[in-house]
């Protein structure tokens, strides 16, 4: 990546840790967060339904059926676009697709990076059985693995992305990843900025 990265999309299968890795990005770089999740999470709580893995499976793959690929991307294109336009960077928390990727590029004028968060399958299932918001059991996430890779393209933006990153070890490691991982895609941040 040459050039500063005003934009940075934060790929992952539910439990490497993306969320994590975008509060650091935040906390320590400055970056404002938009979170592609929470535009499904306001799309269930429009169309009056409860919240819960079901209706945002559901919800998400209507979207995404009736719309296309990037329709997650559409939805949060005006958040980005108000961040960008005060000056500021932006992470996206969880980007699902290719489409997704490429709608930002096009529309977006600013340059755009992409950070793959990998974790094993066996820290994956602990996180999401401790998680306090959301937990699936390790049958729910490996159903959720393989609809999301074959519905969603969701392998796609991860098999191509700028920057790798495993995530499991501890939070000192996670942190210093990221800032390797910035300081490849953001020449600004080696150079303090």
């Amino acid at each position: 990546m040459t050039g500063e990265s005003k934009i940075l999309a934060v790929l992952g299968l539910c439990g490497v840790g993306k969320s994590e890795v975008a509060r650091i990005i935040k906390a320590q770089y400055g970056y404002s967060i938009v979170y592609f999740g929470g535009q499904i999470t306001k799309e269930v709580a429009r169309r009056g339904l409860l919240s819960g893995p079901e209706n945002e499976r559901e919800v998400r793959e209507q979207l995404r059926a009736d719309y296309g690929m990037d329709a997650v991307a559409r939805l949060a294109k005006g958040e980005i676009a108000d961040i960008l336009a005060a000056g500021e960077r932006v992470v996206i928390d969880g980007v699902y697709s290719q489409a997704a990727i490429e709608y930002i590029k096009a529309t977006l004028p600013e340059s755009i990076s992409t950070l793959a968060v990998h974790s094993r399958k066996s820290h994956r299932y602990k996180r999401m059985e401790r998680r306090p918001v959301r937990p699936l059991t390790p049958g729910q996430l490996d159903e959720r693995d393989i609809r999301e890779i074959a519905a969603l393209d969701k392998a796609t933006p991860i098999a191509l992305a700028d920057f790798h990153l495993v995530n499991d070890g501890t939070i000192d490691e996670l942190e210093a990843g990221v800032r390797r991982a910035l300081e490849c895609l953001d020449p600004s941040i080696r150079q303090g900025g």
